[in-house]
């Protein structure tokens, strides 16, 4: 069985840092794709990254600030979140498309709370 845990997210003063971490674990035969998505109350489900093939694609409410990075030895994905915004408030969850034994499925994190405030 596959799972993807979050780190904790937290609340940051408007400029601040903080990294969100995504480790996967269980049977995994191989990693598509991995990414981000954020829940803001009141709003859509935003994608903000999306990792595959060595290529990162950012939405462009976050791009130039937001950091995607893998450590594919230890199947873990970070997030580097720079020059926050109280708009980047929002539930992060991370999701990525596995190979676990015959199947291709897309799995999900847990989600961390992000908190952009002064």
């Amino acid at each position: 069985q596959v799972q993807l845990v979050e780190s904790r997210g937290g609340l940051v003063q408007p400029g601040g840092s903080l990294r969100l971490s995504c480790a996967a674990s269980g049977t995994i035969f191989s990693i598509r794709a991995m990414g981000w998505y954020r829940q803001a109350p009141g709003k859509e489900r935003e994608q903000v990254a999306i990792t595959s093939g060595g290529v990162t694609n950012y939405a462009d409410s976050v791009k130039g600030r937001f950091t995607v990075s893998r450590d594919n030895a230890n199947n873990t994905m970070y997030l580097q979140m720079n020059s926050l915004k109280p708009e980047d408030t929002a539930v992060y969850f991370c999701y990525a498309v596995i190979r676990s034994e015959r199947l291709w499925r897309t799995y999900w994190g847990q989600g961390t709370q992000v908190t952009v405030s002064s």
